[in-house]
């Protein structure tokens, strides 16, 4: 005896499949989020260990004294920790940074996007980024032992340890930050703004200077304000190359310390836990974190007004 059978239904066939895979994609979301929670807890996590001892700092110390005071010595026996001493030193090797990796980040962005071929930009900037892959303490070895030795033969009176080849070599180092986000920036302009500028008859550098670079602004300063806040929060290259002398001023070829060069110095392990020596990384690493915050809020804000958007 035989019966007639209907044939499955493929669309039953998957409902099994299809319940599980709503389970698995759930429980992927979830884990994400976790992940994303993590990272914004971590970072809540650093700001309170900041904020709670930079409070206790400003217990002993005036908020005034902190940013009057011409002085940053807190190991003395008559401390006194005008930050600016640290803040000057900081800007004078992010401003030589910025000198050097500026033209030769954003050249070699126009470089990359206009003039090199595809063949020869699938492989330049590859060995541009890996500069960005070298420890930032070889580069301090690098300073120290090859650009200062070099500098002294032109300007002798230039110290073994300075602000000079500092700034040079971190601006060496962050160089590939601006020409790969610069050139990722120039090369996302639309061709078709290239070809009206040579079909009214401008030439080649004119459309880079007059086209191209005004409407990948917005990428390009963001990407060299980025790069200010990696200058600023460089540590090992100041701090071995710089040197360890809190001076107010703006000279150069003097040894100068920065504020990660005195948090790398107190956290050696030399100043008992608990003293006011020892309270004031944190104050000045809530200055360093507060520097950086306003550098990236300005980035935001840039990118976000003068951002050119093409159909």
């Amino acid at each position: 005896m035989t019966t007639n059978s209907l044939p499955p239904d493929p669309n039953n066939l998957w409902q099994p499949n299809r319940g599980l895979n709503k389970r698995v994609e759930q429980a992927v979301i979830w884990l994400f989020g976790l992940f994303a929670l993590i990272s914004v807890a971590t970072t809540f996590g650093i700001v309170l260990s900041l904020l709670f001892e930079t409070v206790e700092f400003f217990k002993d110390v005036p908020l005034w004294n902190f940013f009057t005071d011409r002085q940053w010595t807190p190991l003395f026996s008559n401390p006194q920790f005008g930050i600016m001493v640290l803040l000057s030193a900081t800007f004078l090797t992010s401003l030589i940074a910025l000198l050097v990796a500026v033209p030769l980040g954003l050249l070699s962005a126009i470089y990359l996007s206009e003039y090199a071929s595809p063949k020869l930009r699938k492989w330049l900037k590859p060995a541009l980024e890996i500069l960005a892959g070298v420890p930032t303490v070889v580069y301090g070895y690098f300073a120290l032992l090859l650009v200062t030795p070099f500098l002294q033969i032109f300007i002798p009176q230039l110290g073994g340890f300075n602000a000079l080849s500092a700034g040079i070599v971190m601006g060496i180092a962050i160089t590939p930050l601006i020409a790969s986000l610069s050139e990722d920036a120039i090369y996302a302009v639309p061709s078709a703004l290239r070809d009206g500028s040579y079909a009214l008859g401008l030439t080649k550098r004119e459309t880079i200077f007059g086209v191209v670079l005004p409407a990948a602004l917005s990428g390009i300063v963001a990407s060299v304000i980025l790069a200010v806040s990696r200058a600023v929060g460089e540590t090992m290259i100041v701090a071995l190359a710089a040197g360890q002398n809190p001076r107010l001023g703006l000279n150069p070829f003097v040894p100068v310390m920065t504020m990660t060069a005195y948090i790398v110095q107190v956290s050696l392990g030399d100043t008992p836990a608990g003293s006011i020596a020892f309270k004031s990384i944190f104050a000045v690493g809530m200055t360093l974190f507060l520097l950086t915050l306003v550098f990236n809020i300005i980035s935001f804000w840039f990118v976000r007004k003068f951002r050119e958007t093409y159909e």
